[in-house]
């Protein structure tokens, strides 16, 4: 069975490593850090497009 590794930008010191729990809440944030980046990109497009459709609204006499 396959295992699927988060990539981090600071390496674990060993000592961590070797405790399951600080490595379970590591990539715990790590996830969650990544799942608020996927959630913020989607929101900004969100609103881009609503911006956009709002202008095209208003261009077009606010039907």
């Amino acid at each position: 069975m396959a295992h699927k590794h988060i990539a981090t930008v600071h390496p674990l010191p060993s000592s961590i490593l070797h405790n399951s729990a600080g490595v379970r809440s590591h990539h715990t944030r790590a996830a969650a850090k990544i799942a608020v980046q996927f959630m913020s990109r989607k929101m900004r497009s969100f609103n881009r497009k609503a911006v956009a459709v709002t202008d095209i609204t208003q261009m077009q006499g606010g039907h």
